[in-house]
């Protein structure tokens, strides 16, 4: 089996060297980083604030209204597939329970267990798509939706995108604090790789986590594959300031700063990542909007001029209110990772950013259609 702990054991020494070698340039909107022409809209979970979460729904309305990246997130199954979920389990707020995979299924109900517990079967039987979120009342529900695989997502995709123009940021959704929750390190990376590296669009994937052990474990399986690191307080830092779980064994304060956005970029680098993927609000901040006396950021400038000095791009996350866009637009960051793709967009072109063009309604949908008949869902 494979194990990052051999390359694991080198980061510690990297990461006391990383000051020591040159920086690089830094960034501007004329650098030959990779930058894209258009500015790099992410729709967050497919674009939930527009349609149900991680389906191929949200990520058909994510196309329309324009993204250039389609974030999203995966899980793996009992019996090993790749699925498009965020939770680690199937959560009653989302998802009820229609029949059992086979008559006197003891798993039955499936709503409430864990991805890694139950089989693609079970799985495909829970409808995924009647719930509105309350926090998402814009969202349009897609009763009977089902959870997806990274395979079926891709085949959707591509039948939208038949140039393959779209670029992908998924994540793993691996537990580093409870490991009886989800499948282990290896098993994540081998069976996403594997699926990653069939796929068309294997150039135009970025692997994100907070569970930075993936990240590593990542570009051993596949070293050109692009790499970005997820962070925010709860992930960086422990209570007790013990050693976070989520970040490879390194701990922030090890690095020579000297602010914490500093570290946090340092800490990056030392990983090999080639973005970085920061809440843009701290987890501690009482206040939403940047506007607002009590707002605590955690994407600073002294963060993103850190990551740019080490030819790191940051995207950052997850940003629904336009006084927070212009916020993190006036520190330079490179990409928003959005709910709302749609007036992310909208702002853009209104300030003169560049956006992504749309993929045509007519066509994403006829493909949406065409998929979900797939999984017998009939669309109203």
């Amino acid at each position: 089996m494979f194990t990052p702990l051999g390359v694991l054991a080198n980061i510690a020494n990297h990461a006391l060297t990383i000051l020591a070698s040159p920086a690089q340039e830094p960034l501007n909107a004329a650098t030959a980083l990779g930058r894209p022409r258009h500015y790099d809209i992410q729709g967050h979970r497919g674009g939930r604030g527009i349609a149900v979460e991680n389906t191929l729904a949200s990520t058909a309305w994510g196309l329309i209204e324009g993204v250039s990246t389609i974030e999203v997130d995966n899980g793996i199954t009992k019996d090993g597939v790749v699925v498009v979920w965020h939770d680690t389990s199937i959560t009653p707020e989302k998802c009820v329970d229609t029949a059992p995979a086979f008559p006197g299924d003891p798993d039955f109900p499936y709503v409430g267990k864990f991805i890694a517990n139950l089989t693609l079967a079970q799985i495909k039987t829970v409808d995924c798509g009647s719930k509105r979120q309350e926090a998402f009342p814009l969202q349009l529900t897609y009763p009977g939706i089902r959870i997806s695989t990274l395979q079926e997502l891709f085949d959707f995709v591509g039948c939208a995108d038949p140039a393959h123009h779209i670029q992908w940021n998924i994540e793993s959704k691996i537990d580093a604090r409870h490991p009886n929750r989800t499948m282990d390190v290896d098993t994540f990376v081998s069976k996403q790789s594997a699926v990653f590296s069939a796929s068309p669009y294997f150039s135009s994937i970025t692997y994100e986590s907070f569970d930075w052990r993936t990240l590593i474990a990542m570009k051993a399986y596949n070293p050109s594959m692009r790499l970005s690191a997820l962070i925010d307080d709860d992930y960086g830092y422990m209570p007790d300031n013990s050693t976070s779980p989520w970040l490879a064994g390194l701990r922030l304060d090890s690095f020579p700063g000297p602010t914490q956005g500093q570290q946090v970029a340092q800490a990056a680098h030392a990983i090999g990542a080639n973005i970085l993927s920061p809440s843009a609000k701290s987890d501690f901040s009482p206040g939403e909007d940047p506007l607002m006396p009590d707002y605590m950021a955690f994407t600073t400038g002294d963060m993103v001029d850190e990551a740019h000095k080490f030819g790191m791009e940051v995207k950052v996350w997850t940003v629904n209110h336009f006084n927070l866009v212009e916020h993190v637009l006036a520190l330079n960051v490179d990409g928003i990772i959005t709910d709302y793709p749609d007036a992310l967009r909208r702002l853009l072109k209104y300030n003169n950013i560049p956006a992504a063009p749309k993929y045509p309604k007519q066509r994403v949908l006829a493909c949406l259609n065409e998929h979900l008949a797939r999984q017998s869902v009939t669309l109203n």
